[in-house]
């Protein structure tokens, strides 16, 4: 078995193991939620004997580890369970969300990692010039602000002041595409302000690292034009650390959508799990974490395969 296969094959137990560890923790952690879905199904017509009788008939009476082990039995089954507060299975419930977390992530990430490279690049090409300090402002700026934080600035600038965008990213199956594109562009918005800082600092600093390099010199001397030395012989080197930061801000823009969600008011799975919180839907908030922790984790295992496939030196110990 060759290197890149072993690492490959180490991390995915690893992983497994990861989100064995994880599913344990999100299980158990959810039932430390204030409150009782039995007492907010029956309201105030909740006495001890209904409520004793609900929970009987959700299952909430059985010991905790019975219903952790049915809990993993179904999911290796494909069976995700129902939801306690509707009685509907929850890969219907959750299906069309998915589709909706997805899209909105993968509309982001079409923005946003394009113009975070170019960024990059060009503050790498222009370093310690206005262009570069400006650049270097705004996305400064833009990292010590929260999501909701730039989603209320971006609400009242383009919405409340401006009137060219609605605040509220609702849509539904039926939605057309350029109608769901219009009211997705403020939370792709908030979302790329929020990842294009880091990955626009993290590629300008790769290439800046590489730039003293005795091949750049000796293309300078060569008379290369300053573009042509960036992208043609210190862009390649500089892909590693690259690959890696926008692996791992794709695996944020799906696991990181949850506050972006709430403050659009857009039907992701995100808002689903926030829903599912206010309502004591345990099985629901279960199942949207557990993929949230898988997400992360296989994206993680991507990442890790990416950057020793665009730099196999880092397979081997100094």
């Amino acid at each position: 078995m060759s290197p890149l296969a072993s690492m490959i094959v180490k991390r995915i137990g690893l992983g497994f193991v990861t989100l064995a560890v994880v599913s344990a923790v999100v299980f158990f952690a959810v039932y430390l939620l204030p409150g009782d879905l039995a007492e907010e199904i029956l309201g105030q017509a909740a006495t001890p004997e209904t409520v004793a009788n609900i929970r009987r008939e959700l299952g909430l009476d059985r010991p905790p580890i019975e219903r952790y082990v049915d809990w993993i039995t179904g999911l290796l089954s494909g069976d995700f369970g129902r939801s306690l507060a509707n009685g509907r299975p929850i890969a219907e419930l959750a299906g069309m969300r998915l589709v909706n977390t997805l899209y909105l992530a993968g509309f982001a990430a079409a923005v946003s990692i394009p113009l975070s490279l170019t960024l990059g690049i060009v503050a790498a090409l222009y370093r310690e010039k206005l262009i570069d300090r400006s650049i270097n402002v705004a996305a400064l700026t833009a990292i010590s602000l929260p999501e909701f934080f730039i989603a209320y600035i971006l609400i009242f600038a383009l919405t409340v002041k401006a009137g060219w965008l609605p605040s509220l990213a609702t849509v539904s199956a039926d939605t057309p595409l350029g109608e769901r594109m219009f009211r997705s562009i403020l939370p792709v918005l908030t979302l790329t302000l929020a990842v294009a800082a880091h990955v626009m600092r993290l590629t300008r600093a790769a290439i800046v690292n590489l730039l003293a390099s005795p091949y750049i010199e000796m293309a300078r001397l060569k008379g290369l034009k300053p573009w042509r030395v960036i992208l043609r012989h210190a862009l390649p080197n500089a892909l590693a650390p690259i690959i890696n930061v926008v692996v791992l801000n794709l695996a944020y823009l799906i696991v990181g959508v949850v506050v972006v969600e709430v403050v659009f008011a857009y039907p992701g799975l995100g808002q689903l799990m926030v829903d599912s919180v206010g309502k004591r839907d345990v099985p629901v908030v279960q199942a949207t974490c557990l993929f949230f922790a898988s997400t992360y984790i296989m994206l993680n295992l991507v990442a890790d395969v990416a950057t020793i496939a665009a730099d196999p030196r880092l397979l081997h110990r100094r």
